[in-house]
């Protein structure tokens, strides 16, 4: 559960540690704005992927499954700064298949807590390995991070690609080159 009222007199001390004025008019309400605003983004903590995967639906093949281009924004876990981006989610069904949008929530649900990239990506491919029970899953996820954008080396515009693969992905380079060739086009 996120504490608001420890959220609000955190921001209060930072904003009193950085040497503002806590009652000017527009600094008033921001440790309220803030620790609403943090409720919203870190809502992930509170929710599971298997809200989203567990009702599925029954099919015959067994051809690949890919949904591409799944904006999300996070906050990476090191200095409390948004990574946003895309992520692109792909599986091989085993009997089964998810509806197309709890595939965007399942990324939002590990999207919306303190996180890193890395984990992220790998988080993802073992819930839909988990609750789809498919032959194999496959993720990418191309984002951009405000911590190397704004701070330290500075280099905006510059994007971390992770990648994950369970299952027949693991091994199978064709079945790769066909998740990649489709994210790209």
């Amino acid at each position: 559960m996120v504490d608001q009222k420890k959220i609000k007199e955190a921001v209060t001390l930072l904003l009193e540690g950085i040497g503002e004025d806590v009652n000017r008019e527009g600094l008033k309400e921001t440790p309220d704005r803030i620790a609403r605003m943090y409720t919203e983004i870190f809502s992930g903590m509170e929710e599971s992927a298997s809200e989203h995967l567990s009702k599925t639906f029954t099919v015959s093949g067994s051809d690949m499954v890919v949904e591409k281009d799944i904006v999300f924004y996070s906050t990476c876990e090191h200095h409390l700064m948004p990574f946003y981006g895309k992520a692109h989610v792909a599986y091989i069904p085993d009997g089964k298949v998810v509806g197309l949008s709890k595939l965007a929530r399942c990324v939002e649900v590990f999207a919306k807590r303190p996180q890193i990239q890395e984990k992220m990506t790998a988080q993802i491919a073992d819930a839909v390995m988990e609750y789809l029970s498919p032959e194999g899953v496959m993720v990418m996820i191309e984002a951009e991070h405000m911590c190397m954008t704004m701070r330290g080396v500075k280099k905006p515009g510059s994007k971390t690609v992770t990648f994950a693969a369970r299952g027949v992905f693991e091994e199978n380079e064709r079945l790769q080159e066909k998740f990649f060739g489709v994210v790209r086009s």
